[in-house]
Parts: C-alpha cells; structure tokens; sequence
C-alpha cells in the first residue's frame, strides 16, 4: 500500500545493515515512522509491546526475527531454539507466531549452520511475500462477495460493512485480511461505506483502520464500539467482516475482544457475520476454540490510560479510570463457529465448519470423523 506516495510494507529486511525494518505503529495515525530492529531481543519487543500487530504482520516480524536468530546463534542449536522460545513467547494467541518460528526452525534443521544466515532471510522473504499474495487473493474472492451484495441494493446506495480492530493491511505484510476485499471493492467502483469500531482499549480501529482507509479514499465513519448493535438494527449495515488471530479447524474464530458481541448482534439481526484470513492462522491441533485457545491477558494500564494528541500538537497520555479500581484486560474473545457466515481465505470462501475446510485445505487432513 502507499503512504504519502510511496510503497511500503509493514516489515521487511534492511540487507545492507542486516536490520530488520517495520512501520511503528504505536505512533499512528499522529506520526508515520520507521523502526530499526538489530537484534531478536528488539524483535521481541517489538512484537511484545505492539510496535507491531495483528496476526501476519506478527507472523512476518517473527520470521525476520529468526533471521537475526540464525545470524547471532553462532551456528548453536541451543542457542537458535532459545532465541526462538523468547520470539514465541511474546504473544500467545496468534497462531502465525509460532507458526513462522516453526517453519524457519524445520527449515534451518536441514542446513548446513554456516548458512543459517542465507537460508534464514530467504525464508523469512518467502513468509512475507506469501502473506502478501494470500491477501491479494483474499480481496479476489471477497470482491465477489461483495459485489454480490451490493448488486441487491438499489442502484447508487452504498454497500455498508462494519468492521472490529484492525485487520487492515497493517496488520498483515500488505492488503490486509478483512480490508482486502473492502480495497479490491474500492477500486472496482462499487459505493462502499464502513462502519470503523474505535475497538477500545488500544482503539486500533480508530487510530489504524480509520488512517488506512482514508488514505486508499474509502469512505467511513468511526463509531463508539457499542454502536454497532444499534446500527444494525436500524438497516444501516449490510455485512460484517473481521480478522482473526486464530482459527481453530472447527471454525471458531479468536478476534480482539468484542468480536464476539459483533456476531451476536449480526446474528440476531439477520446481518451475515464473515472472517477473513489467510491459512497461516488455522490452528490445525485444535477443534475447541472456546476451551482450548489460550487468551493473551495484557496489562490493566490500557485500560487506565488513552493516549492522543493535545491542541498544543503533542501526543500525551491521560488517565480514565478511578483511581485504585481493578482491571481486567482480556485481549481476545472467540466467536463460535455457528455464528459465522463464512470463511474468507485465499482459496476461497467455505463455510465455517470442519467439512467446509477441509475441503479447501485437504492437505491438512481435517475431517468430520476427527
């Protein structure tokens, strides 16, 4: 995508000072900067503290992490996989995490250690530009979803999509999971509008979502997370699409917490509830997403504090909650697979159910007798 004329992706390779390069995105919309990453303990940092996120980008920042693992493991086993344990342990949820960490580690195991360093930044090359092209696929097949829609309304009406979070282009290498077909509709001339949740306590909807569609020229409208019930009520979306962080191959979808809320709302009024993501974020080892994913507990100071710009031009941190009350900050929810229309992956859209998989990744060797 292009900021300010230019091309960028969220994360890629500096292979002069073999540094590792990604957007920060703990300054937007106020700032546009870039963050150098010299070694894997600034990657997991990085990708601890939400410099970077969302689950590709995630995924492609930890490839590029063990590129640097690879280079400063000085040909040592212990030491690659002991840098690969502190980049898996950053996040727990995201399955493109330690999905990424593991491709590079079965990928190194067959390589002479005097070439971890080539072998590790090829890879880690590969995982980017696969997250970019499976997106650029996810937007093919959910235009024509879209499309479809939009030709059941009358002529001009704009089609309405409400979306949670960010699962824009930021939060994958390029195009964006739930945003890809949002973008390919743009660009096809179809009237489109989205809804923008603010999706507190980091607001990624209104500070990532809403600076990425207005710079494609999309028209939106941020709304305070508890609207969207009431938007749907009076007729005023026409579909939701979300990301995820994890699928499980059952079809329950972990999302950033309020997920959730947002298919029960759209269920309850006949709105069709649909997930876009690439296959890297299937989790292939579990059926119950509700018992079996593991929920990323984040510090109560997110919830105790926003940050925003001042009218002096500065950006500034303010406190919001009573002082010396608890907090609770769960970082996920999991929407049941019932609740969800369909899948959107770059093969195609299925239904989200084991059968309906399957049958677009039968290598994975999921089946309803499983």
């Amino acid at each position: 995508m292009r900021v300010d004329g230019s091309a960028y992706r969220t994360v890629w390779a500096d292979r002069g000072s073999g540094a590792v390069r990604i957007i920060d995105q703990r300054h937007l919309p106020f700032s546009f900067e870039i963050e150098t990453l010299r070694d894997v303990a600034s990657v997991a940092a990085a990708i601890r503290d939400m410099h970077v996120r969302g689950a590709g980008c995630i995924g492609a920042t930890a490839g590029y992490g063990m590129w640097l693992a690879a280079c400063e493991s000085g040909g040592s086993q212990e030491a690659l996989h002991r840098l690969a344990d502190s980049l898996v342990a950053t996040r727990p949820t995201a399955t493109n995490l330690a999905w990424a960490v593991g491709r590079q580690l079965t990928r190194l195991a067959g390589a002479p250690a005097d070439d971890w360093c080539r072998v590790a930044l090829a890879e880690a090359e590969a995982i980017a530009d696969e997250d970019v092209e499976w997106c650029r696929r996810i937007g093919e097949h959910g235009l024509r979803l879209l499309r479809s829609v939009a030709d059941s309304k009358p002529p001009g009406e704009p089609l309405n999509i409400l979306t949670h979070c960010n699962a824009g282009w930021l939060a994958f290498v390029d195009h964006g999971s739930a945003t890809a077909p949002i973008y390919a509709a743009h660009r096809a001339g179809i009237p489109i509008h989205v809804w923008v949740d603010e999706t507190r306590p980091r607001n990624q909807g209104a500070r990532l979502t809403a600076w990425e569609l207005a710079g494609e020229g999309v028209p939106h409208t941020v709304v305070a997370d508890n609207a969207g019930g009431h938007l749907m009520q009076r007729g005023m979306v026409d579909l939701v699409i979300t990301g995820t962080d994890r699928t499980t191959y059952t079809g329950d979808v972990a999302n950033k917490i309020g997920t959730y809320l947002k298919a029960l709302a759209a269920h309850d009024n006949a709105i069709p509830f649909y997930v876009a993501l690439p296959s890297s974020t299937f989790d292939w080892q579990t059926a119950d997403g509700i018992a079996d994913i593991p929920i990323e507990e984040r510090s109560g100071d997110e919830l105790g504090f926003v940050e925003g710009l001042t009218d002096g031009g500065m950006v500034a941190e303010v406190a919001i909650n009573n002082p010396g009350s608890p907090t609770a900050n769960p970082a996920f929810d999991v929407t049941p697979a019932r609740l969800v229309a369909g899948l959107i992956t770059e093969r195609g859209i299925c239904p989200a159910s084991e059968a309906g998989i399957a049958g677009l990744f039968p290598e994975s060797g999921k089946s309803e007798s499983h």
